[in-house]
């Protein structure tokens, strides 16, 4: 019984072969003959062939040369590849740059080749099927990363608003006649506000290709400052930038690199600290920018600091999202930087980052 849809294409220089192969599967295949590599190419360029099996020694090219040709052009038929000799050279050769999946020796038994193209044609679906499957995969990822962004989108703007009112309440001075609801309202919106900012900042990292633009490592420091220092304004900020050269990079990441950071190291002081300090230094060479970014707050135990770059990773002493520092490393991996962190359980953290000048 012919199996449906199974097209074999047999390369041979020896029309007996095509003749004899023909007459052994035609009731089970589809069969496509060629007696030249020339001639079985223009098969390829107009039928969809699954399982192409080429005799290794035929005028002008070998079956191993035939199937390098047409590895990029044609990666998904599977390669069967028949020798009447045993060379170890040519078969891994054939292995390792023909993307061959077995060969046969001639002359071949009905029944082992019969089982081989069946194999065969098995491992074609099973390609194919896991590039739909990977496709299928793509679009669903694609598809949940949109509707987050959405989501985050339309659950921001509502949220600013309340955060908004709460300010007015504040300069009204209405906020002292119930200033525990008012307090817990605007705890409460704000921490829902860093969720939504941490998971766009995911999706943006994801999705944006990366911008190489001039960087001001003073001014870009000194802007992520007083954006996050109002969260703790007792918390004293010494920073030097040493940028006698240019620096060109993804300033995006930078900016989502370095604003976690420093927003770490307010967020993580000692509550009973009443000299809290956040340090940053800032080198730039041609070659690279090396950052530091150091506090004296409560530290993180040595068992979690393997630990604290993972998805949704919290200690039971760090309350967070736990996508900060994920999205650190994720947005490092992105433009080929590197980060290390050293710490001592209260007294403070340091994170080192290397970021390459793309200049």
């Amino acid at each position: 019984m012919k199996s449906p849809g199974v097209r074999i294409l047999y390369i041979d220089d020896e029309e007996n072969n095509l003749q004899a192969f023909k007459a052994s599967f035609r009731r089970q295949y589809e069969i496509y003959t060629a007696i030249s590599a020339a001639e079985g190419l223009k098969i390829i360029q107009n039928v969809d062939i699954q399982v192409i099996i080429a005799d290794q020694k035929m005028p002008n090219t070998t079956g191993v040369e035939f199937f390098k040709s047409i590895t990029e052009t044609f990666p998904d038929p599977i390669r069967i590849l028949l020798t009447g000799y045993t060379d170890i050279e040519v078969l891994a050769d054939a292995i390792n740059h023909g993307d061959i999946y077995r060969y046969i020796t001639k002359p071949w038994n009905d029944l082992e080749l019969h089982n081989s193209i069946k194999n065969a044609y098995d491992a074609y679906k099973a390609k194919i099927d896991l590039r739909n499957k990977i496709a299928e995969l793509e679009k669903t990822n694609d598809e949940l990363n949109r509707f987050i962004y959405s989501i985050s989108h339309e659950l921001r703007a509502p949220l600013v608003s309340v955060i908004g009112i709460v300010g007015l309440v504040k300069m009204e001075g209405l906020y002292n006649s119930s200033g525990e609801y008012w307090s817990l309202i605007e705890t409460c919106s704000s921490k829902l506000d860093y969720y939504i900012q941490k998971t766009l900042q995911y999706y943006k990292n994801n999705k944006t290709t990366a911008d190489h633009t001039p960087v001001d490592f003073k001014k870009l420091v000194a802007e992520l400052i007083e954006v996050y220092a109002y969260t703790d304004r007792e918390t004293q900020f010494t920073v030097n930038v040493n940028q006698p050269t240019p620096f060109i990079g993804d300033l995006f990441r930078i900016e989502v690199i370095l604003g976690n950071l420093i927003s770490n190291a307010i967020k993580y002081q000692k509550i009973t600290e009443l000299n809290k300090k956040v340090n940053i230094d800032v080198e730039v060479n041609k070659e690279a920018v090396q950052i530091s970014i150091s506090d004296n707050g409560m530290g993180i135990l040595n068992e979690h600091l393997e630990k604290i770059f993972t998805q949704f990773f919290k200690s039971k002493i760090h309350h967070g999202s736990g996508l900060g520092l994920f999205i650190v490393k994720e947005a490092l991996n992105k433009i080929g930087g590197r980060i290390a962190v050293s710490s001592d359980l209260d007294h403070g953290t340091t994170f080192k980052i290397t970021i390459p000048n793309a200049k």
